[in-house]
Parts: C-alpha cells; structure tokens; sequence
C-alpha cells in the first residue's frame, strides 16, 4: 500500500507530517510513504528521525506549495507542481493508492475534483468526518464543501457516507438521517422534504429527521446535510468544546481547594478529553472522487496528522471508492425497473 503525502501543506508542515508519517510506518508494515515536497528539507526532517525504515519510505520533489489563505482557482491554474497537486497525480498515475493533505480545503477540492474527476453519478464531492458522540461516533457529510446542494445531490451524499460507514465500521446497514430543524415530517424546507422522499425511496436504511443534538448521541450512524450547515455545526462543536475546556481549567484554577479537587479528579478528567481529542477524529474523505484523498485538519499536530494517515490506510484497504460505485449502481438499477 502506498500512501502520497503533501508534506509541505498545513500550519506546521514538515515538522508535523514527517514525524507523523514515520509513526504510521511503525504501525502498519504494509504501508510504504512517498513524501511530496522540497526534496532538501525532506530529507533532513527524515535524518532527525530514529528507526526510519528507508524501503518503505521515498521523496517526490516538488518545487512549489500551495498557500493556506490562496484561491483555489489561482492554485489550480499556476501551481502545477505544488506538493499538493503531485500528490494527487500520483493517485491518478496509480503511484499511490491514496493522498492525505493538511493543505488548504478549497484548493485540494478543486485540485482532486480536476485531476481524478468524479465517480459516475456523482456530482460533487463532500467532506465527510467522524465526529465523537455519547455512543461511539457519527459520520456527518457535508461538512463545507458544498453550501447549496440539491435534493439529488443529498441523496448521493446518503449513499457516499452509508458507504463508507458500512466499510470502516463494519455495520452492513448503517441507519441514515437528514439533519434538520425538527424530526417531524412537516418541519424543514423543500428541498430537505424531497431528499427525504429520495432517500426513503432508495435501499438506505433511513430513520428519517434529526435536529443538532443527534449528532452528539451517537443514535445514527450517518447525517446528511448540505455543507453550510454541516460546516457551521462542525465549528459550533470544536468552539463548544474549547470553551468547556477553558471554563472547567478556570474553575479547577479558581482556588486551593479546587486545585486539591482537579488533582484528585485528573485521571477522570484526562481519560474524559481523551475521548472527546479531536486529533483522534483528525482526517475527512473527500468522498465522490475517483480515488481516495484525505483531509486532515490544516492545524494539525503530529498525533493529529498520523490519524489522518490511519484513516487513509483504513479507506483503501476497505475499497471505498468501489464500494460508492456499487451502491450507486443498486441505485440506478431501482431507478430504471421503475
């Protein structure tokens, strides 16, 4: 298996991802890295690395880097041998069964888009993630990559994330539901009723409307929702989060006595923000493309880039792009026995 990495993408870059990817080759020995990027400061990030098994890990030079603040159409056209860019070539080349980038959404959306084209019957892609919940996780698509999608459009979104649940969590029929503002079949507009009567209509296991708070619980295994919303909702989460975190640190902070009590309380308190790391949910599939391509969050840190690694490594081995095809196809079929 052979992963493609934009090294030179994110906040941090190298000093996150070559680390990182060192990690994931000590965890998975089938695994073999191509680090894409400026070929001198590659190889000396690998040479502070102990144990690097030098077979399974190999640099493509690339002379240029996409900017987290550029347009993507600006990237698209003038940066043609951006780490980003011939990561994604090699996927196409069949050089690398998958690319993980921490590098700027928009470009790496319309870069993958262009080069790998979409699978047939999709019409976009999305970005879907795994979120923490009271019971395990849910898969939430689209989390920003489409602000306006159609009823159609949810319905293949449906699909792709039933897909993928099915492959990496090994549910056979994942239960599907259509973020809304109320779980009553009168609440939401017009297009979220007609996704609705599409998804109920398909092989989907849909459970029907859910509001915010389900995404929490754990009860379903995939939310749909167009990109505007999922990405408001996915960053309304990571600030609740850090606001609960700030105030619980206040407050154990406060005075002596609380100080005794969050000393006492630590080993609950640090097994509590384990589960809830949001560096363990670090890596989005860009979901409808003819190959696989992660996203890992441009901030990420070591930890949080390896795990944008492992849910690579997790996605080919699973086949997933095949496994949307397929179902597309079940679709299809239904449609024309009509």
């Amino acid at each position: 298996m052979r992963i493609a990495i934009d090294a030179m993408g994110g906040d941090h870059g190298p000093p996150a991802v070559v680390p990182a990817a060192v990690a994931a080759l000590r965890k998975h020995a089938n695994l073999h890295v191509v680090l894409v990027g400026d070929e001198a400061i590659l190889t000396k990030a690998l040479s502070t690395e102990q144990g690097v098994p030098s077979t399974r890990v190999s640099i493509r030079h690339a002379t240029q880097q996409v900017e987290m603040d550029e347009s993507p159409s600006q990237a698209l056209r003038t940066k043609k041998d951006s780490s980003m860019r011939v990561a994604i070539d090699l996927v196409k080349e069949r050089e690398a069964d998958a690319c993980v980038s921490a590098g700027n959404t928009g470009a790496l959306m319309a870069k993958a888009r262009f080069v790998l084209k979409m699978l047939p019957g999709i019409d976009r892609p999305a970005i879907c993630c795994a979120l923490p919940a009271m019971q395990g996780h849910s898969h939430v698509l689209d989390l920003g990559a489409n602000v306006d999608s159609s009823p159609e459009q949810l319905l293949q979104f449906a699909l792709m994330g039933a897909a993928l649940t099915s492959a990496v969590d090994n549910k056979p029929a994942p239960s599907v539901a259509l973020l809304n503002v109320g779980e009553e079949d009168i609440k939401g507009d017009g297009r979220v009723k007609e996704a609705a009567m599409l998804i109920s209509q398909s092989n989907l296991n849909y459970v029907g409307f859910v509001e915010g708070d389900a995404v929490f619980k754990g009860s379903v295994d995939v939310i749909v929702c167009d990109g505007f919303v999922g990405n408001i909702a996915l960053k309304a989460s990571e600030g609740v989060g850090r606001m609960f975190l700030h105030f619980a640190k206040e407050e154990f902070l406060r005075t002596p006595l609380t100080r005794l009590a969050a000393w006492v309380s630590g080993p609950v308190l640090k097994a509590a923000v384990h589960r809830i790391d949001p560096r363990r949910y670090n890596g989005a599939s860009l979901l409808g493309l003819r190959g696989i391509v992660i996203k890992s969050h441009g901030s990420a840190d070591q930890v949080s880039f390896a795990y944008a690694i492992d849910e690579a490594v997790l996605e080919v081995e699973k086949r997933v792009p095949d496994l949307i095809s397929k179902d597309l196809e079940l679709i299809f079929d239904q449609r024309r026995a009509v």
